[in-house]
């Protein structure tokens, strides 16, 4: 009987020593800690997360902006390039204008024009045609406001004539140089006004 009560009592001892206290693992403490930290690492990647989506945001609008500054800056070359070519082309029609009206004058008085010989007058008149053909290539038109009210926007007034009627006041009774407009899409451009003479009618 003693025995056996020894025998409890060492198996008792035995699981007691079994049950040792390991100092490896986390307290209580340390295990906040952790949570702490870990809290403070996902707080900062958070943060540097924002930062970048926030640079990468800003880069987005200033490459949106540099598109838009390279279009804008592309489209007014355009324009000027556009400008350029017209601004040489009128000048190249003004340079043809003077033998238009070297034709126009030779063929202005009717009756000396009809003496000339006649194979003359038709060389004349095809170089005077192949002239005109160029400036409507232009898109260049000789304007004649013989009759029509005179425009001082259109018409250059060179001097007035006494005229039998009112309705012949201020009207333009002869062109002393024909005036040339170029119509180019939708717009219409006075390359040259018409010189002319203007009706005065005085009661």
């Amino acid at each position: 009987m003693v025995n056996k009560n020894n025998e409890e009592e060492s198996t008792i001892q035995s699981d007691s020593d079994d049950l040792t206290y390991d100092d490896n693992s986390p307290s209580d403490t340390e295990i906040v800690d952790d949570e702490a930290t870990a809290a403070q690492k996902l707080k900062v990647l958070r943060t540097k997360l924002q930062e970048a989506t926030d640079k990468n945001r800003e880069l987005g609008e200033e490459v949106q902006r540099t598109k838009a500054d390279f279009l804008n800056a592309r489209k007014r070359l355009e324009e000027e390039q556009f400008r350029s070519r017209e601004r040489d082309t009128v000048k190249h029609i003004e340079k043809l204008l003077p033998l238009a009206d070297s034709f126009y004058l030779a063929q202005l008085d009717r009756a000396a024009w009809e003496k000339a010989d006649e194979k003359w007058r038709r060389g004349i008149e095809g170089i005077s045609n192949q002239l005109t053909s160029i400036l409507r290539s232009y898109g260049v038109s000789a304007v004649d406001p013989t009759g029509h009210p005179f425009d001082p926007l259109k018409h250059e007034a060179m001097s007035t004539v006494t005229v039998s009627t009112e309705a012949q006041h201020n009207q333009v009774i002869t062109v002393m140089q024909q005036g040339y407009i170029r119509v180019s899409g939708d717009t219409e451009e006075i390359i040259r006004p018409a010189r002319v003479t203007v009706g005065e009618y005085t009661a």
